[in-house]
């Protein structure tokens, strides 16, 4: 490679307007959406009474498409080699964004416990930490089973939990409780995962310098 494709290629990394980054700006836009429809469902009189059950499947509809979103961007990025400094730096910040906003209005609405939004959020709050730690020790630490499996959870629960609702005597809080409860549990396992294996490479990383220095 020349130094002109060098250039070219580092230019690259620093792009914003590309699809993915355009789907991580549109998933943004959809917070608002989720919170706002959700909030009127408290709204008891004037132009938005009965409108409850409508609310909610708004808000559960609107997050389904965020969380979808979430895929593609993150898909096309890698497939087309479209991974840029922004991106990376913007998609978690949506992810979070998105997750927390929705866990607080759903607890504002007391559709869950006040110890599984602490242990969640405390979970995105402590991970984000590490991750950081890991980026600036230069640390490739990738996503494992557990918290791709804490993730799906969250997301299959979350919507279940917006709509609030018994379709065809499916019931849809009661299976969003489940499934928000079993995200908690990896979450916690996850983030102990997390930490032994930054902090095995950060021991490492120490013998190895210890050794060299010698």
């Amino acid at each position: 490679m020349d130094q002109q494709d060098t250039t070219h290629g580092k230019a690259d990394e620093w792009q914003i307007d590309n699809l993915p980054n355009r789907l991580t700006f549109f998933r943004i836009f959809l917070i608002p959406i989720i919170i706002t429809s959700l909030w009127l469902t408290t709204f008891k009189t004037g132009w938005f009474y009965g409108m409850e059950k409508t609310l909610n499947y708004l808000a559960a509809w609107t997050f389904v498409l965020a969380s979808i979103t979430d895929f593609f961007d993150g898909y096309i990025a890698r497939k087309r080699k479209l991974i840029t400094v922004f991106g990376s730096f913007l998609d978690p910040i949506a992810d979070k964004f998105l997750v927390v906003s929705s866990l607080i209005i759903l607890l504002g609405l007391g559709r869950l416990s006040p110890l599984l939004v602490i242990i969640l959020v405390t979970r995105e709050m402590y991970i984000t930490a590490l991750r950081l730690l890991a980026i600036e020790r230069g640390f490739k630490m990738p996503v494992g089973n557990l918290g791709k499996f804490k993730t799906t959870f969250q997301m299959i629960g979350i919507p279940l939990l917006m709509a609030n609702d018994r379709p065809f005597g499916i019931p849809m809080y009661e299976i969003g409780m489940i499934t928000i409860s079993l995200a908690a549990l990896f979450s916690v396992y996850s983030a102990g995962e997390y930490s032994f294996k930054l902090f095995q490479k950060m021991k490492n990383f120490r013998g190895q310098a210890k050794s060299k220095s010698l």
